[in-house]
């Protein structure tokens, strides 16, 4: 396993991040397909003894109980110092707008729920999990802040936004001396790589690292055309961000399968090796040890330039989906309220 530091923070990460939202209690969650705890711990385990040290998960995941599974095993399989986990937290609910919770009052009450889901004092990195368009960005940003201040959590990351958003967040955050946001995890794999228009050039000229979820797109970058899975038939989230472009989609994953083949590799090597090269850790969901191992072996596998061009070739651009494309005013005339007269709450 390789390693690198996150941005230009202190946090050491293994180049794979193992992204979390595969486990939790399906009875409570928007996944039927989640793992119980019992094997979510022996994926858990087996990406620790691979190396991986880095872990991506969610109060949104599966109200909380993907939390649970995952602080119960990295306490039992892992040394706090040695593992850099990350959780998000959700936008405030129209009922707490409409008590006048705040943001700060909001962002420290979710980092709470979560550090008593996982068990644990702080988070080396708390992510933004959704732009929140009904709370001043100002209000996030002292909110995070102060969770800083209070050692809840290392840094401060964001997730689902446009890059003018981020570097906007930013420029506020250096003015009042509060923390700014290190990463950013957003949606980008070979198929779709609306990122680089702007965030991924941003990100590289800033020190932000790039920790993009669907780093095979629910699993398409791993097989053939044409080829299924039980996740993939039940996942209709993610059908509903790809089914559109399948067609021309497909001709990227026939070189993957391609080059694979040549290489006597796996697809999911060829393709997160592919975005090794623009990221700096993606997180990649496991259900099956092989999951764990083909992300991991990614990791030594490089490409050459004519591989990459010839991947990356056919690529036409994809229209936004998911939370992307609900990232927006909820009319015309609305704007973001971006401060609150710079009064500190």
């Amino acid at each position: 396993m390789e390693y690198t530091k996150l941005g230009y923070s202190e946090l050491t990460v293994s180049r794979i991040c193992m992204g979390c939202m595969g486990f939790g209690d399906a009875i409570q969650g928007q996944h039927a397909w989640t793992l119980d705890e019992e094997h979510s711990r022996e994926i858990i385990r087996h990406g620790l003894e691979n190396g991986i040290n880095f872990f991506d998960t969610a109060i949104a995941y599966q109200s909380g109980t993907s939390e649970q599974y995952v602080g119960r095993a990295l306490r039992d399989f892992a040394r706090r110092d040695e593992t850099v986990v990350a959780t998000k937290f959700l936008p405030r609910t129209q009922e707490e707008i409409d008590s006048g919770i705040t943001g700060q009052q909001h962002i420290e009450r979710m980092l709470n729920k979560s550090l008593q889901n996982l068990g644990m004092d702080y988070v080396d990195l708390y992510i933004y999990h959704m732009w929140d368009w009904q709370t001043p960005i100002e209000d996030i940003l002292d909110g995070l802040n102060r969770m800083v201040q209070a050692g809840k959590t290392r840094y401060i990351g964001i997730s689902n936004c446009f890059a003018w958003q981020l570097a906007k967040a930013n420029a506020l955050a250096e003015k009042e001396g509060w923390a700014k946001f290190i990463s950013v995890q957003g949606h980008y794999n070979l198929i779709f790589r609306e990122e680089e228009r702007e965030m991924v050039p941003y990100c590289n000229e800033e020190g932000i690292a790039l920790t993009p979820y669907s780093a095979l797109a629910s699993g398409r970058l791993s097989r053939k055309p044409g080829e299924t899975s039980e996740r993939l038939q039940k996942d209709a989230y993610a059908r509903f961000k790809y089914d559109a472009t399948a067609e021309q989609d497909g001709v990227i994953i026939g070189r993957v399968a391609e080059i694979a083949e040549k290489r006597g590799v796996t697809m999911t090597e060829v393709s997160l090796a592919w975005l090794l090269t623009k990221v700096t850790a993606p997180v990649v969901g496991a259900t099956k040890f092989h999951h764990v191992d083909g992300a991991v072996k990614a990791t030594e596998l490089e490409l050459t330039g004519e591989e990459i061009a010839y991947l990356e070739a056919p690529y036409v651009p994809h229209a936004l989906a998911g939370v992307m494309a609900q990232n927006k005013p909820a009319s015309a005339k609305e704007k973001h309220v971006w401060s609150t007269g710079n009064q500190k709450i």
